[in-house]
């Protein structure tokens, strides 16, 4: 504990002499104002671990009722929970970790956030003033810490700083989506302030880029003069997805779009020729690496292999600092996708309907169509894509969809459904593991009206299954679908595509009981087997008042192959199979006979 007694010739910790600190019969201090500047920024809850430095702040939460503290089981699962929060309501999501551990904890969350774009405020507590630089018990330099992933931080050292220096980080996170820290020394926490202090929030104005003239000349004049514009779009379009359509019919161009735009542009939409990449789709990849004109419409998309050699990129996002640096664009234009693509729009020339369009649309039909029969061909146990089609079918009109990484990612990609009005979060540019629990936790705190459905790996949702307690304690209805592979599967497939052979210790994942867990947690559950386990279990899972948890065991066996397999993956491919052949004849290794026996029966 950091808390002792104050020595007569301190005034730390003490309310200053000849201020009114009075309200309502108490004092107020410096946590009672950050509460104030947080629940004037619209913020509704705080989800963290408390201690020490921050037992202070939550009383004042407690006394204050404008805010709930969520207590969750791990500060990670705080700070990606704060980040869905801010992607579902449009405004901040705000964490909370005590000294030392209690704040490491919270920065990988955190790098999520910055890197999805919305704004995060971090409270972190700190020892007290008078102990720092001294090596003390739990003692973190916080700030050289977070100074890569917090755009602005600010360390609470006399409490004439507030409210304006709380404000003015608030005021980031929410108008510049940054990500913000607030640090709290335990002897700050309970310091008396002035409680005519000055108070001035301002409410985020409403901001619009529009395209600058010349740039918008650019871009018509280069779309005008070619004839195989493809568009590729991002989470940028997401206010103007309608607008971007009505271009793509203009133009004659297919939409190819990023995992994360993928519930605005679903693969049925009319131009939509699904995605390119490592999980992307035959048409969206060759759409994209096949024209003379690509139009990159809110997105940073980042694999360079993907983008066409020889096209005119014309791009188009609201920061200035992406444009270019993916790919050589001839065009770029700082402005926003709606205003931009409703300029577009009215001086593009109609182009009328041709092959490269059709020719698009018919290839991506055709991959749509095959992907029944694969799932029918499937001899080797449950197929993952079946199960997640099957959830996909049973959700709400305007589910939430939180996804983890790796193979699991790949089903949701390519069986999904999310149209209308659905929703998908997950860890689109920093990748983590373990972070579709969590952002469910997020979701359905902060839109309480949604369906939320959780499609996680058994390797992700080992991460994070700590937290199972909390959805139970608040009764959250959601439901979590659990690939229970046994395996890493996605990174399987990485390491035989660079030639590797299979490696049980370094792959294979110890499950427990998942459903036995989750009941033990206070959750309803099931598990599906069987073709047959799949519409009962999941109809129960749909059907559930409270958190129910799917454990689905499906094959490890099914390939999840990239849109275009180079020379170099086909032969580590080969390499990786033929290295296996020497270990089973050499070491008779059962678990290798196993992984082959699994990989043939799903192929064939």
């Amino acid at each position: 504990m950091y808390l002792r007694p104050v020595t007569s010739d301190s005034n730390l910790g003490q309310v200053r002499p000849g201020r009114d600190t009075t309200d309502g019969g108490r004092a107020r201090t410096v946590s009672d104002l950050i509460v104030d500047v947080l629940a004037d920024a619209g913020v509704q809850r705080i989800y963290g671990v408390t201690g020490d430095a921050l037992n202070a702040f939550v009383d004042a939460l407690r006394k204050d009722r404008r805010i709930d503290w969520v207590s969750v089981n791990h500060e990670e699962t705080a700070a990606f929970a704060a980040c869905a929060e801010a992607e579902i309501g449009g405004g901040i999501g705000v964490c909370a970790g005590t000294v030392g551990p209690g704040a490491l904890h919270l920065v990988n969350g955190l790098y999520n956030a910055k890197r999805e774009g919305v704004g995060v405020v971090a409270i972190t507590g700190q020892v007290s003033r008078e102990l720092q630089g001294r090596a003390y018990f739990q003692e973190v330099d916080l700030f050289k810490v977070f100074d890569d992933v917090c755009d602005t931080q600010v360390a609470i050292d006399d409490p004439g700083q507030l409210p304006l220096t709380a404000e003015m980080a608030v005021r980031r996170a929410l108008w510049e989506r940054q990500i913000v820290r607030i640090e709290l020394p335990v002897d700050m926490t309970t310091m008396g302030v002035d409680r005519n202090a000055r108070r001035q929030w301002i409410a985020p104005p409403a901001r619009r880029f529009e395209p600058d003239r010349r740039a918008l000349d650019d871009a018509v004049a280069a779309l005008d003069g070619a004839e195989r514009i493809t568009i590729l779009a991002g989470a940028g379009c997401r206010d103007a997805a309608d607008d971007v359509l009505r271009l793509a019919e203009r133009l004659g161009a297919p939409i190819v779009h990023t995992l994360k735009a993928k519930d605005l542009f679903d693969m049925t939409r009319g131009p939509v020729v699904g995605l390119t990449g490592l999980i992307g789709m035959p048409a969206g990849y060759q759409a994209v690496k096949e024209c003379d004109a690509l139009l990159m419409l809110g997105t940073d998309f980042p694999y360079e292999e993907f983008y066409p050699e020889s096209a005119r990129v014309i791009q188009v996002d609201v920061r200035g600092d992406r444009i270019g640096r993916r790919t050589p664009v001839a065009v770029g234009v700082v402005a926003d996708v709606g205003a931009t693509v409703r300029c577009l729009l009215e001086r593009c020339h109609a182009k009328a309907p041709g092959h490269w369009l059709e020719r698009h649309r018919r290839m991506h039909d055709k991959w749509l169509a095959s992907r029944v029969d694969d799932h029918e061909a499937t001899r080797s146990g449950l197929d993952p894509r079946a199960v997640t089609r099957a959830a996909g079918e049973r959700a709400s009109a305007d589910a939430v969809f939180t996804m983890d990484v790796g193979s699991c990612a790949i089903w949701i990609a390519h069986e999904a459904d999310l149209t209308g009005g659905r929703r998908l979060l997950g860890s689109f540019s920093h990748g983590s593991m373990g972070v579709a629990l969590p952002a469910a936790l997020g979701a359905a705190l902060a839109a309480p009206g949604r369906e939320v459905w959780a499609l996680v790996g058994d390797g992700g949702f080992q991460m994070s299954m700590q937290d199972l307690v909390t959805f139970a304690r608040h009764r959250l209805p959601v439901k979590v679908v659990l690939f229970d592979n046994g395996q890493l599967a996605f990174v399987k497939m990485e390491m035989e595509a660079a030639g590797f052979p299979y490696y049980p210790t370094s792959i294979d994942v110890h499950n427990p009981d998942f459903v036995a867990l989750a009941r033990a947690c206070g959750w309803e559950a099931g598990r599906i087997e069987s073709p047959d386990d799949v519409a009962p279990v999941l109809d129960a899972a749909a059907a559930a008042s409270g958190p129910y948890l799917v454990d689905a065991v499906v094959t490890p066996g099914v390939l999840s192959m990239p849109p275009h397999v180079a020379l170099k993956q086909a032969w580590g491919f080969g390499m990786s199979k033929l290295r296996e052949a020497v270990i089973l004849a050499r070491d008779g290794d059962h678990a290798q006979w196993r992984n082959w026996r699994e990989e043939i029966d799903a192929a064939l």
